[in-house]
This record gives C-alpha cells, sequence and structure tokens, in this order.
C-alpha cells in the first residue's frame, strides 16, 4: 500500500520533469498562441480535479450533517484560498505572463519565476497527499484508482507547466542543463507537500472534509489568479478556451473511469 502511494505521489513530480525536458528538443520561448492553449488546458485539468477528486467526496464524507454537509467544505474552500493568497503576498515572486514591470527587486528575474511555479505546485502536492492519505487510513469514499486518477491528471497540467518555466529561461541564453534543473526544482515541491500532507492527515482523520476542500481552494486560487487570466490575455484567445474544455473533460473522464 505505501509502495503504491509512493510512486502516485511521485507522478506529478514526473509530469513537470519531462515537461522542463522540453528544453532538449525545443528552441526558442512558447508562442502566445501555445502558451494559451497549454495553460487553458491545465487550467481545466485542475478545475476538474479540484471539484470531482476533491469536493465531492468531502461533501460526501459530511453527509451525517444532513443539510449541512457543505460546511466543512465551504470552511476548508475558503481557508486554502486564504492560504494561497497570504503565500502570494509574502513570497516575492513574478506571476507566469512574466509582465512585471518597475524596478527589479533584488531576486533575478528567473528566480522569482520558478518562486512562482513553485507556489502554484504547493496546493498540488498536498492535493495528492491528502487524498493518498484518505486511500491509506481506510476512508472509504477514497479508492486507490481514484487517488492515481488526481495523480495522473495533475501529471498533464504539470507538463505545460514544466515548459512554461523552462522554454523562456532558454529563450533568454541560459544553459539547457540549467534551465532543465530549474523546472525540474519547480516541482519538487509536490512529492514534498505530499509527503506532509499524507503524515500530518494521519493525525487530522476527523477533518479530513477540511483537508480536501482545503487542497481544493488552494488550486481554485492558482487557476483563477494566474491560469485563466494567462489564457485569455490579448486578442483570439478562444484557443484557451477550448483547451480549457478538453482538460476539464479528460480529468472528469480519469476521474470517474478510473474512481
Amino acid at each position: 500500500m505505501w509502495l503504491k502511494t509512493a510512486y502516485g505521489i511521485l507522478i506529478p513530480f514526473a509530469g513537470t520533469a519531462l515537461g522542463a525536458a522540453c528544453v532538449f528538443f525545443m528552441r526558442g520561448e512558447l508562442g502566445k498562441k501555445a502558451n494559451r492553449a497549454l495553460t487553458g488546458f491545465a487550467s481545466g485539468v485542475m478545475t476538474a480535479a479540484s471539484f470531482f477528486s476533491l469536493i465531492l467526496p468531502a461533501i460526501e464524507q459530511s453527509e451525517s450533517m444532513d443539510r449541512f454537509a457543505f460546511i466543512p467544505a465551504s470552511v476548508g474552500f475558503i481557508l486554502g484560498i486564504l492560504f494561497l493568497l497570504l503565500l502570494d503576498m509574502v513570497i516575492p515572486h513574478m506571476h507566469l505572463d512574466k509582465s512585471e514591470e518597475g524596478p527589479e527587486s533584488k531576486l533575478k528575474k528567473t528566480t522569482k519565476l520558478v518562486l512562482a511555479v513553485t507556489i502554484h505546485n504547493l496546493p498540488e502536492g498536498m492535493a495528492v497527499g491528502i487524498v493518498f492519505a484518505g486511500y491509506l487510513y481506510g476512508n472509504q469514499s477514497v479508492t486507490f484508482m481514484s487517488a492515481l486518477a488526481l495523480s495522473i491528471g495533475i501529471a498533464l497540467q504539470n507538463f505545460p507547466e514544466g515548459a512554461i518555466i523552462s522554454m523562456p529561461l532558454r529563450a533568454e541564453g541560459m544553459p539547457v542543463g540549467k534551465t532543465f534543473l530549474y523546472g525540474v526544482l519547480s516541482g519538487i515541491v509536490e512529492p514534498i507537500g505530499a509527503l506532509t500532507a499524507i503524515f500530518a492527515a494521519g493525525f487530522f482523520l476527523p477533518v479530513m472534509p477540511y483537508l480536501l476542500t482545503f487542497a481544493a481552494g488552494a488550486m481554485f486560487y492558482v487557476v483563477i489568479e494566474e491560469l485563466i487570466p494567462e489564457m485569455a490575455e490579448g486578442e483570439h484567445s478562444n484557443i484557451g478556451t477550448v483547451c480549457f474544455a478538453a482538460g476539464f473533460v479528460l480529468m472528469m473522464a480519469l476521474d470517474v473511469g478510473l474512481g
């Protein structure tokens, strides 16, 4: 059981590493259309994963509260939003559109970009860890296949994130090996966050619905604050909308089909 969990929490990290590996096969920065398409796809996957893999199981686990079953999900969701908002305010970083203007901070642009993606990967790692914790500790509403579906879905949306961070750095003249390393390091927080969530959840099983929707809220914050604005930027942004729908449907199919 623990071995399968170890494989499961490493799948999203592998998605980031594979995306970062694009620097070995492609040159230059991603075009605007490609960037919007990949960001839209990632947004759709994260939205569906948050709803089907986190929010719905949390509500199901609170059914004993009858008509008040929405309370744990609501509280956890809001706390997740506030947690990412706090991180966004405290940790200096660039947004994914890299359009930050004004005087340079003491941190280099590249470091700030890595911090941005790392902040986004944290709630994803937490989400995977919390769902696998439910599986490990015998929660009936969470199966290994449903946890695996979430891992695969997040790995799919991590692939474009790995490319989005590595390709611009390569275009600026950074060596291939270093850009790949930056991309990989941005995803290392996911297995760390997952393991932390797994061990913490063992002590907080009664509040599992709050933990599940906490992760969902954090993921929604990333989608609303970063990914959707990037997806819709500029003219002719329909490609982002179409890819959002594709990502949502794919993640929904994975969750329902495997869960």
